[in-house]
């Protein structure tokens, strides 16, 4: 099977709209008691397919034990420096942390055996037509990178002050302009 069909019965599976909602203005963050809307950027649209492919890839669901696998993975193969879509990336690395760290670092050693596909530079059509099986021959590193404890934990610290500095910064407003 091709990705272009893996990807679309993901699609279906994880009750996402056709092609990832590409086509969409908005796509939506679940969370167990509300959900966030977010505006769908044109950097995100050019890369979501690249994103769900990871989750075919790697058989993961778009839950957040699914995302935290995905989000390690992304960091160990560098998407962190595709800014925009990286500080995203990075972000899911620390919300998942927090919920599912040992899934991270699964999908973190991951990525260390292998190439980002953001990287490859493959024109969309030509990387959906490829099976999951090609692809994950043409990401395979030769020597993976070792996995190195310290890197880990700057990533994770990152991460972590992205994820929590709304909070803090929150936090501080209220304590100048309140308290």
């Amino acid at each position: 099977m091709i990705l272009k069909e893996a990807l679309a019965n993901f699609h279906i599976q994880n009750n996402l709209e056709p092609e990832g909602g590409v086509n969409n203005n908005w796509f939506h963050l679940h969370f167990k008691l509300f959900s966030i809307k977010i505006p769908n950027s044109e950097f995100r649209k050019k890369v979501i397919h690249i994103h769900d492919i990871q989750h075919v890839l790697y058989n993961c669901d778009t839950t957040w034990k699914g995302e935290a696998f995905i989000a390690g993975w992304e960091i160990a193969t560098g998407l962190w420096k595709q800014l925009p879509i990286g500080f995203m990336s990075l972000w899911a690395m620390g919300f998942s942390l927090l919920n599912y760290p040992s899934e991270v670092i699964k999908g973190y050693k991951e990525g260390l055996k292998v190439n980002g596909i953001i990287n490859l530079s493959i024109p969309k059509e030509k990387l959906l037509n490829l099976s999951a099986l090609q692809l994950k021959q043409i990401i395979k590193k030769e020597k993976p990178a070792p996995y190195n404890k310290l890197i880990f934990a700057i990533y994770c610290s990152i991460s972590l002050i992205i994820v929590c500095l709304p909070i803090i910064l929150l936090l501080f407003l209220w304590v100048m302009y309140i308290v």
